[in-house]
């Protein structure tokens, strides 16, 4: 990985939502998966329908991808649902951000799936500054988005994506 270090524990749960942030790039997520197979954990990940055609889509599933129809936004909640009943043990990353541009706000199925589904959210990160990468803290939602978010605003404040001019704040819709 060419002088970058892992740090932090991986979880140590069966189920579980890992945020991967900052997501400035497609090499962030390279990098994370990069984390994943180091510490020889399965993630899983959502992705647009999309990028599951053709032959990208078998990599994409292979990798653990799970296909998001984005004209349909409600209707995530309820199939990651299906996902985590259907599997022992499912640490799903998600990019908040949602995008490998500079976000307005971060997207809030993260919080939305692990509040439903009763399951601490850790904190994953890619920081191109001091090439590390790997996982922080992790902290259940427990109805309160605003809580998380202030401490992950503090855990990530330092953090550099490998395009920085793409970091957006870290606030959620309706903290706007």
């Amino acid at each position: 990985m060419r002088g970058w270090r892992f740090v932090g524990p991986p979880p140590d749960v069966p189920k579980a939502v890992i945020v991967a942030a900052p997501h400035t790039s497609n090499w962030d997520f390279l990098i994370f998966i990069a984390v994943a197979r180091h510490f020889k954990i399965k993630v899983g990940f959502l992705g647009k329908d999309t990028l599951f055609k053709g032959p990208l889509g078998f990599l994409m599933r292979r990798w653990g991808g799970i296909p998001v129809d984005r004209s349909r936004p409600h209707s995530m909640v309820e199939s990651v649902s299906r996902y985590f009943d259907a599997n022992d043990n499912v640490l799903l990353v998600i990019t908040p951000e949602g995008t490998r541009g500079k976000a307005r706000v971060w997207k809030s199925g993260f919080w939305r799936i692990a509040d439903a589904l009763d399951v601490p959210v850790y904190m994953g990160f890619v920081d191109a500054k001091t090439k590390t990468t790997g996982f922080g803290p992790s902290r259940k939602i427990d109805g309160d988005p605003h809580a998380w978010m202030d401490a992950a605003r503090i855990f990530y404040a330092d953090k550099q994506g490998i395009n920085r001019s793409q970091r957006g704040p870290m606030m959620l819709a309706s903290e706007e």
